[in-house]
């Protein structure tokens, strides 16, 4: 079976991407998978790393104020949607899947023209401007959230959860001692694992820095800050990183253990983030980020919120409120144990498996 995978820009589109792409071959090892994602970005090396084929369209997104970019994408559209029709003639896919992100929407329009079927994964709580247009007309709609038939017919939509690494995140509670000596931690002490992604959180960063003597005088917490490589330099030698029990790190390359010996993690509310905290089954604290389309953040950790599954703090309340909830978090012994039965309720651990399954029978039709 041929099918094509189109999407990506961030690692939020483009890791479940993968994810499926894996769970495909796992179930048909004979598949054959081709990737299409927008030139320039982050698709474009991710995706032949895991070991797939992938082709680039020249598209960006449309912003919301008069630019040379804004003057360009019309001429970026139009090359777009010829070479996805060039790809998809040439290609012959049986089925086409959007997974969000520029490329996804010249691809799944020229797919739909074919009367190729095809399957959309919205990873967040609130659907982005590509999925919302191209719904319609979508085969399938597989989504991480309960509630969406708000943005799509009901019929469509199928309850999957997002791909993440399910298998990596397994038996943690048998990982702990591990994670203590790769970190360099006390196990007798309490630990919060406080990241903002790979490039970093300006505000979480701040929000740290500007904590220290709270931190200073907790002596009983220490605190895993992962920085990101935009702002180590920036903040590697503040006051807050030199205190004894803080440590930084650019970033964190053993997810799992960090996850392993957090009792309370923060960090922003994006798609892979949350599904990831609902694996894990750890309290959070949720930093939805501003500078996002349509506050999309804000909406993903609500819809935790509204099932007392997380806490949020918000991004302007984040250098008053984000530590000190935390620590009051560390003290409330029953307000983590429901954090945490609540949001283990909300894991799909066999996201990718199902989203498979769905692309296959489609396919197969």
């Amino acid at each position: 079976m041929k099918i094509i995978i189109s999407g990506g820009g961030t690692g939020g589109h483009v890791y479940p991407a993968i994810a499926i792409a894996d769970a495909i071959k796992k179930i048909m090892p004979g598949a054959d998978i081709l990737f299409v994602g927008a030139e320039g970005k982050l698709e474009m090396e991710k995706v032949p790393k895991a070991g797939y084929p992938i082709k680039g369209l020249w598209i960006s997104g449309f912003q919301r104020k008069l630019t040379f970019r804004n003057l360009l994408f019309p001429f970026k559209l139009i090359s777009s949607l010829f070479k996805a029709n060039n790809i998809i003639r040439k290609y012959k896919p049986e089925v086409a899947i959007g997974v969000g992100g520029y490329a996804s929407g010249p691809l799944l329009k020229m797919a739909e023209r074919k009367n190729i079927p095809t399957v959309l994964q919205e990873q967040n709580s609130y659907p982005g401007v590509t999925n919302k247009l191209l719904a319609k007309n979508a085969d399938k709609i597989c989504v991480a959230y309960e509630g969406m038939e708000r943005f799509f017919k009901k019929e469509k939509i199928i309850w999957t959860g997002n791909p993440v690494r399910a298998g990596f995140f397994k038996n943690l509670i048998d990982k702990k001692e591990e994670a203590y000596r790769h970190f360099g931690f006390d196990k007798n002490k309490k630990t919060v694992f406080v990241f903002g992604g790979s490039l970093g959180a300006r505000t979480i960063n701040q929000a740290m820095a500007a904590n220290f003597d709270l931190l200073k005088n907790n002596k009983n917490v220490q605190v895993l800050w992962q920085v990101g490589k935009l702002y180590i330099e920036e903040y590697k030698n503040c006051e807050t990183a030199n205190l004894e029990n803080i440590k930084t790190q650019v970033f964190i390359d053993r997810m799992d253990l960090a996850y392993a010996m957090a009792d309370v993690v923060i960090g922003r509310a994006g798609a892979l983030t949350i599904s990831e905290l609902c694996l894990v089954g750890k309290p959070a604290i949720l930093i939805p980020s501003p500078n996002v389309a349509e506050d999309h953040q804000t909406k993903n950790a609500m819809a935790l919120v509204e099932k007392n599954a997380a806490i949020m703090v918000h991004d302007k309340a984040a250098k008053e409120k984000m530590i000190s909830t935390a620590i009051d978090l560390l003290n409330d012994e029953n307000k983590k144990m429901e954090l945490t039965k609540n949001i283990k309720l909300l894991a799909k651990p066999n996201a990718a498996e199902d989203i498979a399954k769905v692309i296959l029978k489609l396919g197969s039709l």
